[in-house]
């Protein structure tokens, strides 16, 4: 793979605070070489113990986004590769939106791919989605051709076919000295991927992992049921029962949102249980997108303050300039989750030393797949954080059923009445922020939240919590 350093800054919607301020440098490269198409040798079945052979080969010419730390001693020698989500028709460092603040407090190099075609010259799984789903037009968006036509003229893909073995050959890439991290060496290469992302990352585990390598570790974030297909093709139904490998080398991290388990992305049937390889986290009270990913994240440099945070995180019923039933889904704990996530990946990889497993949410018997509720209308089982366990509002991955589309994606907000807060907090924030902090010291022990990430999560409850 040949690489070229691309002057200027790269057409990439992510965190929008002076990266520079936190130690970092940003800077766009275009990737060229020539890569191969898999194709099934055998049986590819719900087990995920496929086995497959490289086909026809294309040359190709993408694009790589790196974030990196300035200073070498600052390098920690973690590198994230996320294969960049491409369901709005152009580029989303949807992993690194939800988990900037923990790559930049351990010093990871960050890479993000343009692994798909999509994003180059434009498709959206949205504008599919709107034909048959409901409106998802808010959330689609121009491709790198239509945003700089000049300055992307030469990228040049040849399909999605050929996504899985441009994403191995960056993960190979990021080991090399001199590279796309200048003077940084890297010790071990973890990949990412979230929604359709994680899909794909699926497939590259089951089929292309064992063949290509290339990666220490994965996380996968907010898979659909069903993984992509080999050939680049669209998948028909999010729905499916296919598992993820177990039996390589590399762990494997999966985090879940009940939206992702009993909404629009239907994985329930891919459950499968931990092992020496495997974990599944599946968070309680979390949707597939929510406020933190339309808004905090962009503007999260650390350097918030409590109040600052409290209201960017806050309710809304219309994210996207359409109003939604219900205020979406206002909880932080998937983002904090995620970095937790990330973090136990990184010393799985480093130590051996595995993450917690988790309870799966409860699900009631029976189909369609329901989650089981508690008597406030919140989700039990799962990870437990303590915007579930000691709550000011019920948080959900759904609940915007009657408006399909792009609701379906953010869950909702039910925030209690006062009378509600009153029985369960009779002194109000001076019982409330107490029993939080506990709760998250728990979430904290259980190894679901970071400790440093404590004190500023208690911080916005108490600014959140109504006075």
């Amino acid at each position: 793979m040949d690489v070229r350093l691309v002057d200027g800054p790269p057409s990439l919607i992510s965190t929008f605070f002076d990266l520079g301020r936190s130690g970092y440098t940003t800077a766009e490269f275009f990737a060229s070489g020539e890569a191969a198409a898999y194709e099934a040798a055998g049986a590819t079945g719900d087990d995920g113990v496929w086995t497959v052979r490289p086909g026809r080969r294309a040359p190709f010419t993408t694009r790589l986004v790196v974030y990196r730390p300035a200073d070498p001693a600052a390098f920690g020698g973690t590198v994230v590769v996320e294969w960049l989500n491409v369901s709005s028709g152009a580029d989303a460092p949807a992993f690194w939106l939800n988990t900037h603040r923990q790559l930049i407090r351990d010093g990871a190099a960050w890479i993000g791919v343009s692994a798909q075609r999509d994003s180059i010259d434009g498709e959206s799984l949205f504008a599919r989605l709107t034909e048959t789903e409901g409106d998802f037009s808010s959330i689609t968006l121009p491709p790198l051709k239509k945003t700089d036509p000049e300055r992307y003229a030469s990228l040049d893909h040849p399909g999605n076919a050929f996504s899985f073995d441009i994403f191995a050959q960056v993960g190979r890439l990021a080991r090399e000295e001199g590279g796309v991290l200048g003077p940084l060496r890297a010790s071990r290469v973890l990949a990412a991927g979230q929604s359709q992302s994680a899909a794909y990352l699926v497939t590259f585990v089951n089929a292309v992992a064992p063949v290509a390598g290339a990666y220490d570790g994965y996380l996968i974030h907010g898979r659909p049921g069903g993984p992509a297909l080999l050939d680049g093709a669209r998948w028909e139904s999010r729905a499916g029962r296919v598992r993820i490998r177990t039996d390589g080398d590399a762990p494997v991290i999966t985090v879940q949102s009940e939206t992702d388990v009993a909404g629009l992305l239907r994985s329930a049937g891919s459950r499968q249980p931990d092992g020496e390889r495997f974990r599944l986290w599946e968070v309680a009270g979390a949707a597939h997108a929510d406020t933190y990913t339309i808004d905090a994240a962009f503007r999260d440099s650390g350097r918030r303050g409590p109040d600052e945070l409290a209201a960017m995180l806050a309710p809304r019923s219309a994210p996207l300039g359409a109003e939604f039933p219900l205020p979406i889904n206002s909880g932080p704990q998937q983002h904090y989750v995620a970095q937790a996530a990330v973090a136990a990946l990184d010393r799985w990889v480093r130590t051996g030393t595995p993450p917690a497993s988790a309870d799966r949410l409860d699900l009631e018997p029976g189909e369609p797949v329901r989650l089981r509720l508690d008597g406030h209308g919140i989700a039990s089982g799962g990870v437990r954080t303590p915007w579930v366990d000691v709550p000011a509002a019920v948080l959900s991955g759904l609940g915007q059923e009657a408006a399909p589309g792009a609701a379906l994606l953010f869950g909702s907000t039910r925030p209690f009445g006062a009378a509600t807060l009153r029985r369960l907090y009779p002194r109000g924030a001076d019982d409330y922020v107490p029993a939080f902090r506990a709760a998250a010291e728990r979430a904290a022990a259980a190894g679901f939240l970071l400790a440093a990430d404590l004190d500023e999560a208690i911080g916005v409850a108490a600014a959140s919590f109504p006075s």
